[in-house]
């Protein structure tokens, strides 16, 4: 593994990370929002559905083909249609015949978690990235010196 299989590896995460912190932002602002855009109900917690990422190489004096890490991937958003919160409020325009209205299943205390942990992921993988750069800088400053 070379130096720059790091850096590629912690760009995928930081890639990773700003796109739960984009989904997260997201569920906070729908947060309150009874109806969708196409008006089918409420608005739906997202989550961020991610694998590893594995790339194949050949190597060895044998040829053996193996799979080596190359980060990670966003494979999709999931929804998660559970868990909604059902509200007597007869007067909401969104209220059912009994007088319920569904609110979505977002959870502002679990949305700040979610949000903590993505931007202390995010920055250890800049923490990282940095520790990277300065091992090739100081590789150069050897080599230039020999």
């Amino acid at each position: 593994m070379s130096i720059f299989n790091s850096m590629q590896i912690n760009a995928s995460g930081l890639t990773l990370e700003r796109f739960k912190l984009d989904t997260v932002s997201t569920n906070i602002a729908n947060v309150n929002t009874t109806r969708t855009a196409d008006g089918e109900g409420p608005y739906i917690k997202q989550t961020v559905e991610f694998e590893e990422a594995l790339k194949r190489m050949s190597g060895g004096l044998n040829g053996e083909r193996a799979a080596r890490s190359a980060g990670v991937r966003i494979t999709g958003l999931e929804a998660d249609p559970g868990n909604v919160r059902i509200v007597f409020e007869p007067n909401h325009p969104d209220a059912d015949e009994d007088g319920y209205v569904v609110y979505p299943n977002v959870d502002m205390a679990d949305e700040m978690v979610d949000m903590m942990t993505a931007i202390r992921t995010y920055d250890a993988n800049v923490t990282a990235i940095n520790s990277s750069k300065d091992m090739l800088k100081r590789a150069l400053e050897i080599g230039r010196q020999g």
